[in-house]
């Protein structure tokens, strides 16, 4: 068991155990294909279970809902919010856009974080 790791989406500290992923924390819970799909596709590592279920959730919530393609098609507090007169984009957002920008972006839901670089 590997002590001391965080979660690669939230920093909470997990223990992880991947020397047997069939008696991980993580296995507890069930993912659905779709998000093994986008984990697949994303700079993650290990994850929480807190964070495994907000994947799902936002799975679930993009079914209904596509990529605004402009910033009128934007809805504040679902796709951005302001802070500081900036446009801040929650992970909702970065999740429908579909693919990670390498920007270090503060809600990356992509794990990507300014030391790849």
């Amino acid at each position: 068991m590997e002590k001391n790791r965080k979660c690669t989406h939230c920093l909470v500290p997990i223990e992880c155990n991947t020397q047997d992923v069939t008696n991980c924390d993580c296995s507890k819970i069930k993912i659905s294909t779709q998000v093994q799909n986008f984990l697949a596709g994303t700079y993650h590592k290990c994850l929480c279970n807190s964070c495994l279920q907000k994947f799902e959730q936002m799975v679930d919530i993009s079914k209904d809902m596509d990529f605004p393609a402009r910033r009128s098609q934007m809805v504040e507090g679902v796709h951005y919010y302001i802070e500081n007169g900036y446009f801040v984009f929650t992970e909702l957002y970065h999740f429908l856009k579909g693919q990670c920008c390498q920007n270090g972006c503060r809600h990356c839901v992509y794990g990507f974080k300014n030391r790849y670089l």
